[in-house]
């Protein structure tokens, strides 16, 4: 097949793009790198396989030849990234969704859009099912990639329902592993990153707000799973195993040897007090369930970041 993938660069679409590499598609790449960066693709860039062009999605996409998957995975996915960059993040949820689904519709492809576990926002069910319409705070720091997200999962049902378009979502819980940003703010290369410098690890709150971390190889397969469904309607990927951010910091700590002590922090306006997904849809559907064990991940993510500058 040849799949078009926005944001392609970033740690998630490059794990992605080397996955569909592997299969034997042809994959075209597309990222304006503002948050991506080019090192995360450098290892596929001689492959006949795969292609890249630099280009932001939120205008104008036009692509040469057939298309058999547009997979929509450009967006800033940190807070510190869509903070940074609010205005872009709603761009790219709204202007680049309507343009990466316009370009599916074009070329009679199908489309996969990541959507996020955010658009649950501070959910007041846990674990949270695909039933569950969310608890977000829309004018709040959190909100510009919350409602980007929320957005974008609109236009995409619209698109389905209107034009008949073969839509599917994936609502992405936290994920980690290899190609991560040590400065991306995320729980993960925050704790591993102060942990390797014998810095003081900053936990936010008490630490007691719980999160369910898949590995990066788990969550590609679901996707893979997911383009071949039949589901058009959202499906929870992460894993179900619930974990408190202190939990976290303790297994870190243990893995890399480190003398690092805890320093805690006011917790962040809306920080979710829980986030835990029901993937009943998807263990029922597409016969997927996680199977990295949260130690093992984090080895392997803290070798990835011993062994990269």
């Amino acid at each position: 097949m040849r799949i078009l993938i926005t944001g392609g660069a970033g740690f998630i679409g490059s794990n992605f793009c080397g996955f569909l590499v592997g299969k034997g598609h042809d994959v075209i790449c597309m990222d304006n790198l503002i948050t991506g960066k080019s090192e995360n693709i450098a290892h596929l860039m001689g492959d006949k396989k795969f292609s890249f062009i630099d280009h932001n999605v939120s205008s104008h996409i036009d692509i040469d030849g057939p298309l058999d998957f547009v997979l929509h995975f450009a967006s800033p996915a940190s807070p510190v990234d869509y903070q940074k960059y609010p205005i872009p993040t709603l761009k790219v949820g709204s202007l680049g969704t309507h343009n990466a689904l316009g370009l599916a519709k074009a070329k009679g492809a199908k489309f996969l859009l990541a959507s996020t576990s955010e658009v649950y926002g501070d959910p007041l069910v846990n674990p949270q099912p695909e039933t569950y319409w969310g608890n977000v705070n829309p004018i709040g720091p959190r909100g510009v990639y919350d409602e980007a997200k929320r957005f974008a999962e609109a236009m995409t049902m619209a698109y389905h329902r209107v034009h008949g378009l073969d839509t599917k979502i994936a609502r992405i819980f936290n994920t980690y592993g290899p190609r991560m940003r040590r400065d991306d703010g995320r729980a993960v290369p925050n704790f591993i990153t102060q942990s390797l410098a014998g810095e003081d690890i900053t936990v936010y709150g008490k630490g007691r707000q719980t999160r369910s971390f898949c590995y990066v190889d788990d969550l590609v397969r679901g996707f893979y799973a997911l383009m071949f469904s039949g589901l058009n309607e959202p499906v929870n990927l992460g894993n179900p195993v619930e974990v408190s951010i202190l939990d976290i910091v303790k297994k870190i700590i243990k893995i890399t040897g480190s003398n690092s002590r805890i320093k805690y922090k006011e917790l962040p306006i809306d920080d979710p007090k829980v986030r835990r997904p029901d993937i009943s849809r998807a263990k029922n559907s597409l016969k997927w369930t996680p199977e990295v064990p949260l130690e093992q991940g984090l080895r392997n993510t803290v070798e990835y970041f011993k062994n990269t500058p």
